[in-house]
C-alpha cells in the first residue's frame, strides 16, 4: 500500500516518497527543474549551517505560519492569553417556598446559668454587708454625735472630723485585728476634756452605762496610793468590762484622762491591752487617752504658722503630727499604737464662744459687749492681728459662775423666806 508520511511540527512539510521508490529523473537531471516559487533545499551540513544567518534574518520568517527559534520565551509569555481566576461564588441558601427562614438555634450552655446565678448571689451579699454596716453605724447613731461635736466644740474643726472618721471606720464591723486608740493632745483649755465628756455621755444614751468607763488620773489613783493597786483595779475594770461587752455583742468605750500623771506602771499595763496579739474580746474596744504631752510643741507651730491658712488645712494637721510623735513615743512606746489627734490653741473669738455656750447652760443671756468684755479678762498670745488664748477656755466656767452666784444666792434666800412665811 501506499507509505502514509506523518507530519513533523514545526518543521515545513517535505514531499511523500513511497517506500523503494526513487526520485523521478525530472527532479535529478543536471538540468533540474527548479518549481515555480520555490528556492533550492541543501541538505548538506555546510549549506545547511552556511545559509541558517540568512535564513533566520528574513523579515518574511518573522511573520510564516511555521514555528522558528527567534520568538524569546518573554514574548511568548505576554503574547500568552492569561487565565482569568474564578471568583468562589457564596453559596446561597436556598429555602424552599413554602418554609419559614431563620438560623437555626443556639445550645444553651448551663455554665452561663450558674456564672449568673453566682453573681446574683453576690452581689445580694454585698448587699447585706453594706446594710450591716449601715445597721452598726445608726446603732451607735454616730452622725448624731458629729452634729453635737460640731457645735459644742470650737476651734477643733479639723480634730472632730479625725475623730469621727476614725470611730465610724472602727464601728462599721464587729470583727478587728486590733483596739481604737485615740491619743487627743494639746496644751490646757482647749476641749479635749470636753470632748471626752462628749464622748462618754453620747456612748451612755447608746449603750449601758455598763459599757462606759471614765478614768482620771488623780481621782482614781492619786498620789499617795501604790502603784501596783493601781494598776490591779485597773486591770480588773477593762477585763470585766470587755467580757460582758462581748457576750452582749458590743464595744466597750474607756476614756483615761490626765494620762500624763499616769505612773510607768499605769502605763505599761495599758500598752498590754493595746497590743494585736490578744483574744477576741479584747480587740473590740475603744480607748480615748487625753494628756498634755506635746502641748509645748503645738503651742509654737501655731505661733509661728498663725499668719497662713496652714492650721486649716490637712497639711497642717500632717505637719503637726510629725512634729509631736516623737515626743509622744519619747515619753512612752504604747503612743505608738495609737491615732494621734491634735487640738491647736484656740483664738479669741473661739473664747466668746465658750461663754455664750456657757450662759446659756445656766439660763443667761447677755450682751455681746458683755461677753466680750469678760473674754478681755484672760490673757492671750498675741502674733500679728491674731490673738491666742493662753489658758484657752478654762477660765470661762469660773467666770460664769461668778455671775450665776450672787443670782443664786438671792433666789435661795427668796425661797427660804417663802418657807418661813408658810410656817407661820
Amino acid at each position: 500500500g501506499s507509505a502514509s508520511c506523518p507530519p513533523m511540527s514545526p518543521q515545513p512539510p517535505s514531499p511523500c516518497v513511497s517506500a523503494g521508490e526513487v526520485p523521478s529523473h525530472r527532479d535529478t537531471d543536471g538540468g533540474q527543474r527548479r518549481r515555480a516559487g520555490t528556492e533550492p533545499f541543501s541538505l548538506n551540513r555546510s549549506g545547511l549551517y552556511g545559509s541558517s544567518k540568512s535564513f533566520f534574518n528574513q523579515s518574511s520568517f518573522k511573520t510564516s505560519q511555521y514555528f522558528t527559534f527567534d520568538t524569546s520565551v518573554e514574548e511568548w509569555a505576554m503574547s500568552k492569553p492569561r487565565r482569568k481566576k474564578k471568583r468562589r461564588k457564596s453559596r446561597i441558601v436556598l429555602y424552599p417556598d413554602k418554609t419559614k427562614r431563620y438560623l437555626p438555634t443556639e445550645e444553651k450552655s448551663n455554665a452561663k446559668r450558674c456564672l449568673l446565678l453566682l453573681i446574683v448571689i453576690i452581689f445580694f451579699q454585698i448587699l447585706n454587708a453594706i446594710e450591716n454596716l449601715d445597721d452598726n453605724l445608726q446603732k451607735y447613731d454616730l452622725d448624731g454625735l458629729e452634729k453635737t461635736m460640731h457645735r459644742e466644740v470650737f476651734g477643733q474643726k479639723l480634730a472632730v472630723e479625725s475623730i469621727m472618721q476614725l470611730l465610724k471606720d472602727y464601728l462599721a464591723t464587729h470583727i478587728h485585728n486590733k483596739p481604737l486608740v485615740l491619743s487627743l493632745n494639746g496644751p490646757t483649755g482647749v476641749g479635749k476634756s470636753h470632748v471626752g465628756w462628749l464622748l462618754a455621755k453620747h456612748f451612755r444614751s447608746v449603750m449601758d452605762n455598763d459599757f462606759v468607763l471614765q478614768y482620771f488620773v488623780m481621782h482614781h489613783c492619786p498620789s499617795g496610793v501604790d502603784p501596783l493597786t493601781c494598776e490591779t483595779d485597773l486591770s480588773k475594770k477593762i477585763s470585766d468590762m470587755v467580757t460582758r461587752a462581748e457576750i452582749e455583742e458590743k464595744i466597750p468605750l474607756f476614756i483615761l484622762d490626765e494620762v500624763e500623771l499616769m505612773s510607768p506602771v499605769l502605763l505599761d499595763t495599758l500598752s498590754r491591752f493595746f497590743e494585736p496579739n490578744q483574744t477576741n474580746e479584747f480587740l473590740n474596744a475603744i480607748y480615748i487617752l487625753i494628756s498634755n504631752i506635746g502641748g509645748g510643741e503645738i503651742t509654737k507651730f501655731v505661733i509661728q504658722n498663725a499668719s497662713t491658712e496652714l492650721l486649716q488645712q490637712r497639711s497642717g494637721a500632717e505637719e503637726l503630727l510629725s512634729v509631736i510623735q516623737p515626743v509622744l513615743s519619747h515619753a512612752h512606746p504604747l503612743w505608738k499604737a495609737a491615732d494621734v489627734v491634735p487640738f491647736v490653741l484656740l483664738e479669741r473669738s473661739h473664747v466668746i464662744d465658750c461663754f455664750l455656750e456657757e450662759m446659756r447652760r445656766e439660763g443667761l443671756y447677755p450682751e455681746q459687749s458683755h461677753v466680750e468684755r469678760l473674754a478681755g479678762q484672760l490673757s492671750y498670745y498675741t502674733t500679728g492681728d491674731k490673738q491666742f488664748s493662753r489658758l484657752g477656755c478654762k477660765q470661762v466656767v469660773a467666770k460664769v459662775n461668778l455671775l450665776v452666784g450672787p443670782t443664786a444666792s438671792q433666789q435661795l434666800e427668796t425661797l427660804c423666806l417663802l418657807v418661813m412665811h408658810s410656817l407661820e
